[in-house]
């Protein structure tokens, strides 16, 4: 019983996660690079578990790719 209840959780992770990437997967390369700098910016602060705000560095970023 153990064994198929970790199958059907293991099927519905990869369910979910791909439902995560498929509208990141189909972006326009303007929002795949605003996505991609984000992930790495919270990437950072988490390593170096920063509690400063997130907003005006997301905001930069995002200005960046629209110009």
């Amino acid at each position: 019983m153990m064994l198929i209840e970790s199958n059907i959780e293991s099927e519905s992770e990869n369910i979910a996660i791909e439902d995560v990437q498929k509208p990141i997967m189909s972006a326009p390369p303007e929002v795949k690079q605003i996505i991609e700098k984000v992930c790495k910016l919270e990437k950072s602060r988490l390593a170096r578990k920063s509690k400063a705000a997130i907003n005006d560095d997301i905001l930069m970023i995002i200005k960046e790719a629209v110009q």
